[in-house]
């Protein structure tokens, strides 16, 4: 017998703790911070808020998982996780423990303090969870699996995980679409989806398709309340790097004290770049469906809501629930 609504009210009791002040909490996120100094207190504290409020309110989960024919589940699923941005793979974790299902968990070294964590906190709420995770250094033992990561290491992934149903991810970043007209107050949503998280995400804008001759300076003025970027080392270095590289090579670009823009068809561009194509018409821009994880515009995801998805909002647009409930 299913018990998806105990499942429901477990995850969203988790929601609740997530916006607590409670002290193993914020010590647990100042551990994660030594272990990745990419994670700063501020980025972690903002992926957080966002699982909170998208993922893990009782409304948003039973309406979610209504659309799905939950079953005794039961089966054992590999994730092998993610660890660009703070609890990237939460989504996967939740999706495999709210089917009923158990989640063997390869975490990523980037990411192995926040995830062992909450799993923990879901056990000390809901004891049926007990045994239902385990987190390992090599999966085995699995009946499908879900792995995210690299173009590199998704062919690693095909090699191994083949012969089991799988979903497996790769590459992927965001692109925005600008008409021109966007207000200052459009523009600096648009930061955001530029520079949350250093721009590390692959829902994270890291290209920009723009109107042939468009003023850049609006653009530059409206980003300026994140200057701040440059104050943090290890962005710092990427910027100077990258920054070095192209004056060495010569190459056009438009910079400030933090960001730099440069022509390119290309999608991915290094930490600190982002990249720009011009267009004469909106029909004419081309974009590589397989390599997008998001397209913010008017017409599109909102400036600003790149990097808050809802429960709905599937990587790589492959539904791991449906994935999850037809196994």
């Amino acid at each position: 017998m299913s018990n998806i609504s105990s499942n429901i009210e477990s995850f969203a009791k988790l929601g609740d703790f997530l916006i607590s002040q409670d002290k193993s909490l914020t010590d647990t996120i100042s551990k994660a911070g030594i272990a990745n100094p990419w994670f700063t207190e501020e980025n972690i504290k903002k992926s957080i808020d966002a699982i909170a409020k998208n993922y893990l309110s009782k409304e948003k989960l039973t309406r979610w998982v209504e659309g799905y024919k939950i079953g005794v589940g039961n089966k054992n699923i590999g994730l092998v996780l993610a660890g660009n941005i703070p609890l990237v793979g939460f989504h996967d974790l939740l999706s495999a423990l709210i089917t009923n299902n158990n989640a063997i968990i390869k975490l990523s070294s980037k990411d192995n303090v926040l995830p062992p964590f909450l799993l923990n906190k879901l056990v000390e709420m809901d004891n049926s969870f007990k045994g239902r995770f385990e987190i390992v250094d090599k999966l085995s033992g699995y009946d499908a699996v879900i792995a995210t990561g690299s173009d590199n290491s998704a062919r690693y992934f095909e090699y191994y995980f083949g012969k089991k149903p799988n979903i497996i991810r790769k590459n992927r970043t965001s692109v925005a679409i600008l008409d021109g007209n966007e207000s200052k107050e459009e523009l600096q949503q648009l930061g955001e989806d530029m520079f949350s998280y250093f721009g590390l995400g692959c829902r994270n804008v890291s290209k920009i398709f723009v109107p042939k001759g468009y003023d850049f300076k609006q653009l530059f003025e409206a980003l300026d309340s994140f200057k701040s970027l440059a104050d943090f080392s290890k962005y710092r270095n990427n910027y100077d790097y990258n920054l070095a590289l192209l004056l060495l090579n010569k190459e056009k670009f438009l910079q400030n004290e933090f960001m730099i823009l440069k022509e390119s068809d290309k999608q991915a561009p290094p930490i600190s770049v982002i990249y720009y194509e011009e267009y004469t018409n909106m029909s004419g821009i081309k974009i590589d469906k397989y390599s997008t994880q998001c397209i913010v515009s008017k017409s599109n995801i909102p400036f600003g809501k790149a990097q808050h998805p809802e429960l709905s909002d599937y990587a790589d647009n492959i539904d791991a629930m449906d994935f999850l409930t037809s196994l």
